[in-house]
């Protein structure tokens, strides 16, 4: 059964099993460096739907219904799915998933999504609460930049700190314990932070002092180094945040990551060739590239251990224009295969 570890760490004796991962994409997202890697290409964002945000309800439903397969599991064995995304009141997901017939928790970390709702799933199938949970969320460019920013049919343009919103969604099935499939070893839910920021055009410095905050708790409860981990993955800070995060762990923690630290963000395009400014970002970022390319890696044996941290900026539309902050979370998951648990 699951424990503490320190102050704000939760250890899964039990070891729950990733059974089943998918991640699918948009055109854009396709035509980038991890092309070849996800589960399925949409060659329209719009996938025949009469609005941006139906598609990304489409997205997050196949995604779910892609892992769901690959776990070798009936749709209706799965006892709750955690699920959210950017829109308002989660209309992606609510939405997309109300025909499955699955208990549907509701979760808003904004981009965090992926590894509040993986963490979450642990802690359900680890205490019995559930013998299968279902992770799941999704972002749409056309349909955050309608929310958030301003329609793109303005054409406004963007500072270079800004990201690209991804289209893409990821889901993962989360089961007892299997020796032949990745463990969720640890979760680290993080604490709200902010530092002031106020552009919404600079995800990545608002969303780092998270990431520094999360990641450093848990060194500190596991005892854990850098070192003893192949890949500190984060989810969406782009090439700003990730460096600023580097930064702000070795001054404020001194802890060194440069080393072996990836984003998704940095990851998901060619940057120059695809014009991302500063890379790419929202929920589906982590979710997509989790699922596909990192899963499949472990299952091989090419990465042992890896500790995923998406954030996210806790903002709106209203408290934007209201000239509030930018809040930001940040959440970790210790994910390894199972000969390599301490």
């Amino acid at each position: 059964m699951a424990h503490r570890l320190g102050r704000y760490t939760i250890e899964f004796k039990s070891a729950p099993s990733i059974i089943g991962g998918a991640g699918v994409v948009g055109k854009n997202e396709g035509e980038g460096p991890l092309g070849e890697e996800f589960d399925y290409i949409f060659p329209d964002d719009t996938l025949g739907e009469t609005s941006f945000e139906k598609s990304e309800s489409a997205i997050q439903r196949e995604a779910i219904i892609r892992a769901v397969n690959k776990a070798n599991v009936p749709m209706r064995d799965a006892d709750c799915v955690f699920a959210g995304d950017l829109l308002n009141q989660c209309i992606a997901s609510t939405f997309g998933l109300r025909q499955f017939g699955i208990p549907f928790i509701g979760i808003y970390g904004a981009c965090s999504n992926m590894s509040l709702s993986l963490g979450i799933s642990a802690v359900f199938v680890d205490s019995g609460a559930s013998n299968i949970s279902v992770a799941a969320t999704s972002s749409h460019f056309c349909s955050a930049e309608r929310q958030f920013r301003l329609p793109l049919e303005y054409g406004g343009q963007r500072p270079p700190t800004a990201q690209r919103t991804v289209t893409a969604a990821g889901a993962t099935v989360v089961g007892k314990h299997k020796s032949d499939c990745p463990s969720i070893n640890a979760v680290t839910f993080g604490k709200i932070t902010d530092l002031g920021i106020k552009d919404a055009n600079n995800m990545g410095a608002a969303m780092a002092p998270a990431a520094s905050h999360t990641i450093s708790d848990f060194f500190e409860d596991t005892g854990l180094k850098p070192s003893d981990i192949d890949y500190i993955v984060t989810g969406d800070l782009g090439f700003v945040g990730s460096e600023l995060l580097i930064d702000l762990l070795k001054k404020d923690h001194n802890i060194d990551i440069s080393a072996n630290h990836l984003d998704c963000g940095k990851m998901m395009y060619y940057r120059k060739e695809q014009d991302v400014h500063a890379g790419g970002s929202g929920c589906g970022c982590c979710a997509s590239i989790l699922n596909t390319y990192f899963l499949n890696r472990i299952k091989k044996g090419e990465i042992k251990r890896i500790l995923v941290t998406a954030t996210g900026a806790l903002m709106s539309p209203t408290s934007t224009q209201q000239g509030e902050t930018i809040p930001s979370i940040a959440h970790s998951v210790l994910i390894s295969m199972p000969d390599n648990i301490n």
